[in-house]
C-alpha cells in the first residue's frame, strides 16, 4: 500500500501507473487524501493522447515500485473505469460506482462513512472523507473479517477477460415472401355482329320457243280443232335465301399462370462496431500534488 511517506516524492514525478501484468496504463495524475488519516486512497491516472483523459483506481492495493506505481488492475480495467471530473471530492455515488467497476466489495463493507464535509483539493490533490471502522483502523486498511473483504467481480474489460476486445455488426439478411397481389377472371358475355354472305341463287323465266311444222311434230299439231281457244299455263320456280344459325363450340378459353422475375433494390442501414486505439502520452511532464 502506498504510504503517507511516498507521497513527497510521488508529487509531480508525472509517474508511471504500471497494471497487473506490467503494462503502462498511464502515468500518475492526482493523489486523493484521506481526509482523517492522510493516506492516499485514490489516484487518477492520466490515459489517451497526450494524457487527456483521467480515470481512477484505488490505492489501497497499490505499491510503489521504483519510481512507478504498480496496481493490481488491467490496463483496461483502468481505462473503462467510470468517468468522474477529478478535483474535488469523490461522492458517495461516484465511489460506489468505481467499487462495483473494481470488482471491490463496496464502501460498506470497510465500515467507511462519508462525513459530507467538503473538501477541496490543494495543491492538485482531493481529499477523500471516510471514518474509522470498529477495530480503530481505517477502512482502506481492512481485515480478514466482513470488513475489508474484496471480492472479484466479472467485468468485460476486468481481469476475467482475454486481451481481444470482441468487434460485432449488423448485417443485412434479404428474404422473400409471397403474398397475393391482385386477381384475374374470365367473363363470358354476349354481343351482336353483323355478317354479310354473298349467296348465288337462282330462278325461272319464261322463253317462248317456236318451231316450224315439220314431219315429226304434224300429227301433234292437228290432233286438235282447226281453229280454238286455248290457255297453256308454266309453273316458273325461283331461289332465295334461306337464313338459319346454329351455336357451335369455336374454342375453350382457360387462365393459366406464369412466372416473372424482376429485380428490386432493397436499402436499409444497418450499424456496426468500429474499434479504435487511443495514443499515449510517454514524455514525463511535472505536476504538483
Amino acid at each position: 500500500m502506498i504510504a503517507r511517506e511516498h507521497i513527497d516524492r510521488l508529487i509531480g514525478s508525472n509517474a508511471n501507473v504500471i497494471d497487473s501484468e506490467g503494462n503502462k496504463i498511464g502515468s500518475l495524475g492526482e493523489l486523493y487524501l484521506d481526509d482523517r488519516t492522510n493516506e492516499p486512497n485514490w489516484a487518477t491516472v492520466k490515459t489517451g493522447l497526450f494524457g487527456t483523459s483521467e480515470t481512477f483506481v484505488p490505492l489501497d492495493a497499490a505499491t510503489v515500485d521504483g519510481d512507478d506505481i504498480r496496481v493490481p488492475y488491467t490496463k483496461d480495467q483502468v481505462k473503462d473505469a467510470p468517468r468522474i471530473d477529478p478535483g474535488g471530492h469523490l461522492s458517495e455515488a461516484d465511489e460506489d460506482r468505481l467499487y462495483r467497476h473494481y470488482g471491490l466489495a463496496g464502501a460498506g463493507s470497510f465500515n467507511t462513512g462519508y462525513s459530507g464535509a467538503a473538501g477541496t483539493a490543494a495543491a492538485g490533490t482531493a481529499g477523500y472523507t471516510g471514518t474509522e471502522d470498529t477495530a480503530g483502523t481505517t477502512g482502506y486498511e481492512g481485515t480478514a473479517g466482513a470488513a475489508g473483504t474484496r471480492t472479484t467481480g466479472y467485468d468485460t474489460s476486468g481481469p476475467t477477460t482475454d486481451d481481444a476486445m470482441t468487434r460485432s455488426e449488423e448485417q443485412l439478411n434479404v428474404g422473400k415472401e409471397t403474398r397475393e397481389a391482385g386477381r384475374a377472371r374470365l367473363r363470358k358475355y354476349i354481343v351482336s355482329e353483323n355478317v354479310t354472305q354473298t349467296v348465288p341463287v337462282s330462278r325461272e323465266e319464261v322463253r317462248v320457243e317456236r318451231e316450224p311444222i315439220t314431219d315429226a311434230n304434224r300429227d301433234a299439231a292437228m290432233a286438235g280443232p282447226d281453229l280454238s281457244e286455248e290457255e297453256h299455263e308454266v309453273v316458273l320456280h325461283e331461289e332465295r335465301p334461306v337464313v338459319e344459325k346454329e351455336t357451335v363450340p369455336v374454342e375453350r378459353v382457360r387462365l393459366d399462370t406464369e412466372t416473372v422475375t424482376d429485380e428490386e433494390t432493397v436499402s436499409e442501414q444497418v450499424r456496426k462496431e468500429q474499434i479504435e486505439t487511443d495514443g499515449e502520452d510517454t514524455g514525463r511532464r511535472d505536476r504538483g500534488l
